[in-house]
């Protein structure tokens, strides 16, 4: 990325990109029993189990390429998955790319693309995938800022121009339970919809600590969990999954939001810039109210979940809807799935029988929402969607490389300034 270029240059040169691509290259049609060729890009342990089911669907399948930015990441699923599918995952080194160049090595060898890479990197690899002409499967969020949800939305029309395939890690709407309770409030059982609310409040995840020698790019990519620029903060890389629910159940998007959140207890500078809990309110051209939290601090109450309040009944997502008087009126009593698995068997039967199935235009809208979200705890303003939308407030370095200094650096005590309501932008 030229630091000579504006961000609206680029995404101009990057839509050109796409559409030539999407001109160039044919519609794909059904492939049948074709074997397909399978690369996956970030090799963590979601990318590990994305690639593993995506082997196990049906018809001939082998993967071919890994990439990730870290040798020693890439060594550990390589291994992985040879020891569970042998010759149709055993792959030689030329097939194995490490480094923040490695994406579209891998992408130029597949059919099918599975992107689990920190999500800041995703819109690249996306728009690279498109203009190679291959089927995705995208981890969730799809972004980290409203430049790079852009980005995804352009890539999203090229790929559909193309005919291509593309499935979004958003579980809940492969998971049986979901599946049937979005269908009974689609059915009215709900009413007309006054509230909700979501949260994914838990301990925490992983951390991982600066290692010697490293430079500052390199701690930043390894422990990405905790820059905005990589990992787009937990509101993001979390509770975009429940906002993607409450979304699909109420078939809108908010107009506007309002929140506040900070850093509590997380404080130490190996938690990076980001903050410990969230809480936001989204509001809807309807009158509809959406109250969402999120918090990763441990010994505190945990909660993951989405509830609805109707004019006619209330439900828990997945689990249970009740009259206003606490009737039971429906609860979940099919066979339950895998809905990793139903994910990845849904795109691979898409690609074989022609089906359409392009979920990345939806995906961005979910992950602009939490973005917009943090926009507005970040800043302590209320965020419009418009607002949200056409942000240029680009987080990603101006260039991509190990030497390279991101915007959020260190200072002479290894702590990392954080947002300030008030203070801090917000788009």
């Amino acid at each position: 990325m030229s630091t000579l270029e504006s961000p609206d240059r680029r995404q101009f040169l990057r839509q050109a990109a796409l559409g030539a691509a999407a001109a160039a290259l044919p519609s794909r049609a059904a492939v049948g029993d074709t074997e397909l060729r399978i690369a996956l890009v970030g090799c963590g342990g979601r990318g590990v189990g994305a690639a593993a089911q995506a082997l196990r669907t049906r018809g001939k399948t082998r993967l071919v390429a890994l990439a990730d930015a870290f040798p020693d990441r890439l060594e550990v699923a390589r291994d992985a998955l040879r020891k569970l599918y042998g010759e149709r995952a055993a792959l030689p080194d030329t097939a194995c790319f490490s480094g923040l160049d490695a994406g579209e090595k891998a992408i130029a060898l597949a059919d099918v693309v599975i992107l689990a890479e920190p999500p800041g990197f995703r819109p690249a690899h996306v728009e690279a995938a498109v203009r190679a002409g291959r089927h995705l499967f995208l981890e969730a969020p799809v972004a980290v800022d409203a430049p790079g949800v852009r980005r995804v939305l352009a890539a999203a029309a090229a790929a559909k121009a193309q005919g291509l395939k593309v499935q979004v890690g958003f579980q809940r709407r492969e998971q049986n339970t979901y599946r049937e309770s979005v269908a009974q409030i689609h059915g009215g059982a709900l009413g007309d919809l006054l509230a909700g609310r979501v949260y994914w409040n838990d301990g925490g995840v992983w951390l991982r600590q600066r290692e010697p020698g490293m430079t500052e790019l390199q701690y930043q990519v390894r422990n990405w969990y905790y820059f905005a620029w990589t990992g787009g903060d937990h509101i993001v890389e979390q509770l975009c999954h429940n906002l993607d629910a409450f979304r699909w159940a109420s078939r809108q998007l908010p107009v506007r939001c309002h929140g506040q959140g900070g850093r509590q207890v997380r404080t130490g500078k190996e938690y990076g810039e980001i903050f410990d809990h969230h809480f936001v309110e989204y509001e809807y051209a309807d009158g509809l109210v959406l109250h969402a939290q999120c918090r990763q601090i441990k010994n505190t109450f945990n909660r993951v979940a989405e509830h609805l309040l109707g004019t006619r009944g209330r439900a828990v997502l997945g689990r249970e809807i009740r009259t206003l008087g606490g009737e039971l009126t429906w609860e979940f009593k099919g066979a339950n799935n895998d809905a990793f698995q139903s994910g990845q068997d849904r795109l691979f039967a898409a690609i074989r029988d022609g089906s359409e199935l392009n979920e990345a235009e939806s995906a961005a809208h979910s992950t602009l929402m939490a973005i917009q979200g943090r926009m507005a705890t970040y800043s302590g303003k209320a965020v419009t969607w418009d607002e949200a939308l056409n942000s240029r407030l680009e987080l990603a370095p101006d260039r991509l490389a190990w030497d390279a200094q991101p915007r959020s650096r260190p200072d002479p005590n290894g702590n990392y300034a954080f947002p300030l309501p008030g203070s801090t932008i917000a788009f």
